[in-house]
C-alpha cells in the first residue's frame, strides 16, 4: 500500500464515521422530539427550561441536550415561513444543529460502543 492510498483510506474511514454520526444525531433528536410529541401531545420546545417546578426544569436538560437539533431546524423552518427569514439566518442554524447533531451523535456512537453494540 503507497502512503497516498493509506492517506485516502483513513480520511475517507473518518469522513464516513462523522458522516454516520451526523446521521445519528439527527436520527435521535428526531426520534426523541417524536416521542415526546406523541406522549404529551405537544411538540418539545426550550421552553421546558423554563418549567415551574424546578425539577422538571433540570430533568429536561438531558432530554434537550440530544433533541435539539430537531428542535433547532423545527424553528429555523418555521420561522422562515412565518417571518421571512433570510437565507443567513438559516444556513447558521443549521451549521449550529449540524454541529450539535455530529456532537451528540458521537456520544451515542460512543455509548453503543461501549456497551458492545457496535464495533469499531
Amino acid at each position: 500500500m503507497t502512503p497516498e492510498d493509506l492517506v485516502y483510506a483513513l480520511f475517507w474511514s473518518d469522513s464516513a464515521r462523522s458522516l454516520v454520526e451526523l446521521a445519528l444525531g439527527f436520527a435521535v433528536a428526531g426520534a426523541l422530539c417524536s416521542g415526546y410529541q406523541l406522549m404529551t401531545m405537544q411538540p418539545a420546545s426550550f421552553r421546558l427550561l423554563h418549567e415551574p417546578e424546578r425539577n422538571r426544569a433540570l430533568a429536561a436538560v438531558p432530554f434537550l441536550l440530544f433533541a435539539a437539533p430537531f428542535i433547532i431546524i423545527r424553528n429555523t423552518i418555521r420561522g422562515a415561513r412565518l417571518e421571512g427569514r433570510s437565507f443567513g439566518f438559516a444556513a447558521l442554524a443549521a451549521f449550529l444543529a449540524g454541529f450539535w447533531s455530529l456532537m451528540s451523535g458521537t456520544m451515542v456512537a460512543m455509548t453503543l460502543q461501549a456497551i458492545g453494540r457496535i464495533v469499531a
